[in-house]
């Protein structure tokens, strides 16, 4: 399990595999900070940019495009009260009350956390 653990920690690490997460991130952020678009939109949008990558690779960035649409759909539930995507509109009603008394910035890190885990 060890071994396994630390192989997986060498791919992650290693560097061309280390901007990956970060592009995914981005670009779940921009796809799903747009009401309407979610993960599956990202997800079939990345898809034509993986086929000549590694398979860590494809998956390193698919998995943080959905970390990241995750994320930026409660984005605009917490700030204008409309979800980004289904999985958000539990979020606005917490969210958007916490944002009107003046804590988005809580609001919004909660969800961040919520998201990352």
């Amino acid at each position: 399990m060890l071994e396994a653990a630390g192989s997986a920690l060498e791919v992650i690490f290693t560097w061309p595999n280390i901007l990956i997460p970060l592009l995914g991130t981005f670009v779940g952020l921009l796809v799903g900070i747009l009401p309407g678009l979610g993960a599956a939109a990202g997800i079939a949008l990345l898809i034509p940019l993986t086929y000549s990558w590694a398979p860590q690779q494809a998956f390193l960035l698919l998995a943080s495009a959905i970390g990241g649409t995750s994320f930026s759909g409660s984005i605009t539930a917490i700030l204008i009260n409309t979800p980004g995507e289904n999985a958000n509109a539990a979020t606005l009603i917490d969210g958007y009350p916490m944002a009107k008394q003046g804590r988005a910035s809580v609001a919004l890190s909660l969800s961040a956390f919520a998201s990352a885990a």
